[in-house]
């Protein structure tokens, strides 16, 4: 039997493979800059490879209409956060240049802040638009608490791999997968791990000052998790409690 006309539109969609592009385009534009070695190039290309996978499965599997324009700026901040892995690696194989590391950075940051507004004033707000946004913010943190670790020492890693740890400990305890009510401080919280991981990397703050900022950021984040367990346990020993359910909440912590 011929797949339906509908299978054939989700299979198709260009945007899994624009975003390749644009990626793979930039790392090269990196690269003939001399700001890009084989290193980074291999790293950079292999985050294109997984994003291309992810995004094109998740869009084949959904049922979702139009990309939307939402949607269109979290894959543009992909793009960047290409540019950033492949950086980010690099620096194990020589001197990264942090101007344009900080650069990218900086932008994606910017645009993590632009996308959830243009879903909710067009209206194009969706649960794979929010998986997709928190699947760019974990990785854009964890890639940064990668490289400020360099510096810092390895403990900074913590902040980039809270979530995924989040998420394991789910595997095991389902009644993490619970929806959380909303929250200004979480929402808080979350954006500052990016400025202060990104303002590490900049090399602007004496050292000292850089370890005090990256703590005090660890602390608050562990704070946060820490608060939403206790109240998803709570809930968990309270089945009949009442739950709001915030999209924001599930795609910080999901």
């Amino acid at each position: 039997m011929a797949p339906s006309g509908n299978h054939d539109t989700r299979r198709l969609r260009p945007e899994p493979a624009a975003g390749a592009l644009a990626t793979t385009l930039l790392l090269v534009l990196l690269a003939a800059a001399g700001g890009l070695g084989p290193a980074g190039l291999l790293a950079g290309l292999a985050f294109t490879a997984a994003t291309w996978a992810v995004l094109a499965r998740a869009l084949s599997r959904s049922r979702t209409g139009p990309f939307g324009p939402a949607n269109g700026v979290t894959l543009a901040r992909t793009t960047l956060i290409g540019g950033v892995t492949a950086l980010v690696a690099d620096s194990f194989a020589g001197r990264t240049p942090v101007a344009v590391l900080v650069a990218l950075t900086a932008v994606a940051l910017v645009l993590d802040a632009v996308d959830g507004q243009v879903a909710r004033r067009t209206r194009t707000e969706s649960s794979l638009g929010a998986r997709f946004d928190m699947e760019a913010d974990a990785v854009l943190i964890l890639v940064l608490s990668v490289q400020v670790a360099l510096s810092l020492g390895a403990w900074v890693l913590a902040i980039g791999a809270m979530r995924y740890a989040f998420v394991a400990a789910a595997r095991v305890l389902p009644w993490l997968h619970g929806p959380l009510p909303p929250s200004t401080a979480r929402k808080t919280v979350a954006a500052l791990q990016g400025i202060v991981l990104l303002t590490a990397t900049a090399g602007i703050l004496p050292r000292v000052l850089a370890h005090a900022a990256v703590l005090a950021a660890l602390a608050c984040l562990v704070w946060s998790f820490g608060r939403d367990i206790g109240w998803l346990w709570r809930v968990r020993i309270r089945p009949g409690a009442a739950v709001v359910r915030d999209a924001d909440a599930v795609r910080e912590r999901a």
